[in-house]
């Protein structure tokens, strides 16, 4: 007697459609995706809020500023602020002093950062990894541990209430160096061995061929130098106390008290004078800024 076995056939997967796959993607993601635009906005609206409300309030008048419950919008947009601004401190010579020690301050740092950086990648000196090590170490060092020496030897050789005073102690910029040492090693060996073949110097190799594929690095460590050098504030108030010298950041402390009170709409328009400029230089640089940080992304 035998007995027949029969085999029980296995099912075949039905294959999901790849639409499907992509809905139920979407779907888990869903929840992520919101979390993150939901951050970004409130990140944009705490960074954003205080300046709208800056602009706002520069236009009001100063019993506006104790209604309950607060407005936002100004009863009228009057430029009387602004006005009272000018007549109360030199606005003018302070905006040139700002503008002055910006260009010179940003510009040195980025030409000194570039020579540092320059010697440290390309020229075979001794000592060039202990020197990269002591930039790095001077990132790690708090300014405002060198303010005491620095007014010292500024005191020291006359220069309170001057320009090199405000200018000299900060030319420095151990984040320019390590950002330009970080870009120069990405770049391509061949074409300074080719400079070289052809004759070219270091000053030349330099100028004509680094700077040139460095742009967005340039780009990004100028924006942070002008920035920093535009909101400085606590060393210029330390080294000068004469109008003309001051810078506006210092100036504003001028408007604290006028007539006898606090004017926040005269504050206000000060502060707006003063940001509007630095919002400008970052809409125009601000391309290159992400390009020039990354750019520096390789080790070695």
């Amino acid at each position: 007697m035998s007995t027949t076995l029969e085999r029980t056939p296995t099912p075949t997967p039905v294959a999901t459609p790849p639409g499907r796959r992509r809905q139920r993607r979407l779907l888990t993601r869903l929840p992520i995706d919101g979390a993150l635009y939901l951050t970004m906005i409130l990140a944009i609206l705490v960074m954003s809020v205080p300046l709208i409300w800056m602009f706002l309030a520069s236009f009001k008048e100063l019993p506006e500023f104790a209604q309950i419950p607060l407005q936002w919008l100004p009863e009228s947009f009057d430029f009387s602020n602004f006005a009272q601004v000018a007549s109360s401190i030199p606005i003018g010579r302070m905006f040139l002093n700002s503008v002055m020690i910006t260009i010179l301050g940003a510009g040195l740092k980025v030409i000194l950062g570039l020579a540092c950086a320059y010697a440290i990648v390309f020229i075979d000196v001794p000592f060039k990894k202990t020197v990269f090590y002591l930039v790095l170490f001077a990132l790690l060092i708090p300014g405002q541990i060198t303010i005491i020496p620095n007014y010292t030897l500024i005191a020291d050789l006359g220069w309170l209430n001057t320009y090199q005073g405000i200018l000299v102690p900060g030319l420095a910029s151990a984040f320019g160096t390590f950002l330009f040492r970080q870009h120069f090693l990405s770049l391509p060996i061949s074409v300074m061995e080719a400079a070289e073949v052809d004759g070219a110097g270091h000053w030349r190799r330099l100028w004509r061929f680094v700077v040139p594929m460095s742009v967005p690095t340039i780009a990004a460590v100028s924006l942070v130098s002008i920035v920093a050098e535009w909101n400085e504030y606590l060393w210029p108030m330390l080294v000068t106390d004469n109008t003309r010298t001051m810078t506006l950041p210092v100036g504003l402390t001028l408007l604290q008290s006028l007539d006898g009170q606090q004017n926040w709409g005269v504050l206000m328009a000060a502060s707006a004078l003063v940001t509007v400029p630095i919002l400008l230089i970052f809409l125009i640089l601000q391309r290159r800024l992400v390009a020039g940080l990354t750019a520096g992304a390789v080790t070695g």
